[in-house]
């Protein structure tokens, strides 16, 4: 069965995701790209990963070095532009501690990486980190839904798993019989 790339990527547009810029320092210059495709692994060892099209140089600058993973705030969009090869006048403002990778100032949070493992994922490379250090500044982050920016609309008054055998807590607030 053949599947047509563009209609794929229209249906999996469908999965609201946050904005990040992965980065890292190439050559002593701070280098990042504007990457959805993320996520936590594992608690233990903290572990996060990064989805990276292989022909991209930010997948080239990953090979091996520490790298950040910086989560935009709403107001961030410009900056995800910047990053995804749209630069703006925007001033790019980064931190550079020592012993880790750049990370973006004004982020909502950024959690600093060393590389632990990569693998083949077709057209792109799934590389992981495991998790030195991590900061959030708090805020609401910046959504990416079917191609283009969102923010986050009213939250719920109570998560939803409340109700259900699902609750990370272990509590319910019925009773199986």
């Amino acid at each position: 069965m053949h599947l047509d790339p563009r209609e794929l990527r229209n249906c999996l547009g469908h999965f609201a995701s946050g904005v990040t810029v992965v980065s890292c320092e190439v050559d002593g210059d701070p280098h990042g790209a504007t990457v959805n495709a993320f996520s936590a692994v594992s608690l233990d060892p903290p572990l996060v990963l990064v989805s990276l099209d292989r022909r991209s140089k930010a997948c080239g600058h990953l090979q091996d070095r520490p790298f950040a993973v910086n989560v935009l705030r709403e107001e961030q969009d410009a900056v995800a532009l910047h990053f995804a090869g749209k630069p703006t006048d925007e001033p790019i403002e980064w931190i550079r501690p020592e012993g880790t990778a750049p990370h973006l100032r004004g982020s909502l949070a950024h959690i600093s990486c060393r590389p632990w493992r990569s693998y083949d994922g077709g057209d792109h490379v799934i590389q992981l980190g495991e998790v030195d250090s991590f900061e959030l500044a708090g805020g609401d982050p910046l959504v990416f839904y079917l191609g283009t920016f969102r923010h986050l609309g009213k939250a719920f008054e109570t998560a939803p798993w409340l109700e259900s055998l699902d609750c990370p807590t272990g509590q319910t607030r019925f009773v199986l019989t």
